[in-house]
């Protein structure tokens, strides 16, 4: 069984997950709001932390980013799958 089943550079779809996550931020938050003005505690709370961890999720997609960017050579340009 011994051997690796993945390629020692391998690299996340880094757009893919931005997509991603400004998706969950846009749609978890206004209903975490919502949710809280209508009084569903525990619906807001979790709602709330799932817009906390997306917006986490975008500051470190930002980072690796920023790292490829300054990794790869000038005018390497990524697909949304990339």
């Amino acid at each position: 069984m011994g051997g690796m089943t993945e390629p020692r550079d391998a690299r996340s779809a880094l757009n893919l997950r931005l997509v991603f996550a400004s998706f969950g931020l846009i749609l978890s938050l206004p209903l975490a709001v919502w949710a809280a003005f209508a009084g569903w505690v525990v619906p807001a709370i979790l709602l709330g932390v799932l817009a906390l961890i997306a917006l986490v999720d975008l500051f470190v997609i930002q980072h690796r980013r920023r790292q490829r960017y300054h990794e790869e050579p000038k005018g390497t340009h990524h697909s949304l799958f990339e």
